[in-house]
């Protein structure tokens, strides 16, 4: 999915593609990532509810797998909206890669067994990538000598997407991008 989206950064770079096919082709990079995902379609049930409707747990199936689906479709053009301002998608990019890889390395720590792989596997992920970007963040400074394009703001997305979905943690993902969704 990553290497998808930064083929098709590459060719929205040489192309100039528009607008709506740059909303079509990210959900075909996100459908061999939902296909990879061995995880739980259940969300928990606050408690307050759960008593009233003795339902602890609720199994959204397909719903949640469409949710999915829109995260990773949200999320890889998500950085690239506000590209072209010096510093701006890089820096927000190691900003939430930061943040992320603090909240695998925390929850890695706190030993909970269920969640320990999904964390571990995105803490790989997101090290080389937050590694990479600071060396770019410090080009990408205004005054500006690198340009990323479109190359490394949808990868940069996708990135995100498939740490969240396949780390199992696609909610705290969305507090991530929570001002893109103001935005």
């Amino acid at each position: 999915s990553i290497c998808f989206m930064l083929y098709l950064g590459l060719i929205d770079d040489v192309l100039n593609l528009r607008w709506r096919y740059k909303v079509i082709l990210p959900s075909f990079a996100t459908l061999p990532l939902l296909a990879n995902y061995d995880g739980s379609t259940s969300v928990l049930i606050p408690r307050p509810l759960s008593d009233l409707f003795f339902i602890p747990k609720l199994d959204l199936g397909y719903i949640y797998l469409f949710y999915m689906y829109l995260m990773g479709v949200f999320c890889s053009n998500s950085i690239n909206i506000l590209a072209g301002v010096n510093g701006l998608e890089v820096g927000q990019s190691l900003i939430i890669g930061l943040s992320l890889l603090f909240h695998n390395l925390l929850q890695i720590s706190v030993g909970t067994p269920e969640n320990y792989e999904g964390n571990l596997f995105s803490a790989i992920v997101l090290i080389p990538f937050i590694g990479t970007s600071l060396a770019l963040f410090h080009y990408n400074w205004y005054p500006s000598r690198v340009f990323v394009g479109d190359s490394y703001t949808y990868s940069a997305g996708m990135t995100f997407a498939v740490v969240g979905i396949l780390g199992h943690f696609t909610k705290t993902m969305s507090l991530m991008f929570l001002p893109q969704f103001m935005n």
